[in-house]
């Protein structure tokens, strides 16, 4: 039998978040426990139909969570897009017993609509953009979530696959390119994740700022 020892034994997969899931919560217990965690906490709750899952993200996940973010960040200041970001915003919908807080959530073609305001999703349009990282399994179906929540686009990674999904007659279908940035291929994202890894978060931001500089980036 092979002696096993640090350089044969594959390293452990990265656990990106700890989650527990509550079953037959009430809105008005999700609103109670929301208003008892308050905010500028670590955990993210999401809420659909009386299941309430609570995230609490670990290092795997808020690494890629940030770059990701970076990256779309980076995208709408070189292609000159309006910008407001919603991260860590709480989305909530009573009337369809549906909550949400996603990693990041970006209002692009709408954000002339809630510049400078408050966003209460009861007057204003969801984000046009929201992005999602589990590196965990979800008990929760998020595509619904953001669905029934009426997200125009929802950007969905593992740790090692990003899928794109535009809202298509109330329900998603997975798309090759993102409908907001449609010149911009996923090869991209994958480059700008590997060169952080590589040379850098600075490096790679300027990378990617040099290949957006004439506006074409396919």
């Amino acid at each position: 039998m092979a002696n096993l020892n640090a350089d044969t034994i594959a390293p452990p997969t990265p656990i990106g978040e700890k989650r527990v899931t509550l079953n037959n919560i009430s809105w008005e217990s999700y609103e109670k426990i929301l208003e008892a965690l308050g905010e500028g906490r670590s955990a993210r709750l999401v809420y659909y139909k009386g299941v309430l899952e609570i995230m609490t993200p670990l290092e795997a996940h808020d690494n890629p969570s940030g770059l990701i973010g970076q990256f779309i960040e980076i995208l709408t200041e070189e292609l000159d897009f309006t910008l407001k970001t919603m991260e860590s915003t709480t989305l909530n919908r009573p009337d369809l017993a549906t909550g949400a807080e996603p990693d990041k959530g970006y209002y692009i073609q709408n954000e002339p609509l809630v510049r400078g305001k408050i966003v209460d999703l009861a007057i204003n349009p969801p984000p046009d953009l929201v992005l999602e990282v589990d590196i965990t399994n979800t008990d929760l179906n998020k595509n619904k979530i953001y669905a029934a929540l009426g997200v125009p686009e929802l950007w969905r990674f593992n740790g090692r696959v990003l899928k794109i999904y535009q809202l298509q007659a109330e329900e998603y279908q997975e798309v090759e390119t993102s409908p907001t940035f449609p010149n911009v291929p996923k090869e991209r994202l994958y480059q700008f994740l590997n060169e952080c890894a590589q040379l850098g978060e600075t490096q790679a931001k300027r990378n990617l700022r040099q290949l957006l500089s004439n506006k074409t980036v396919g």
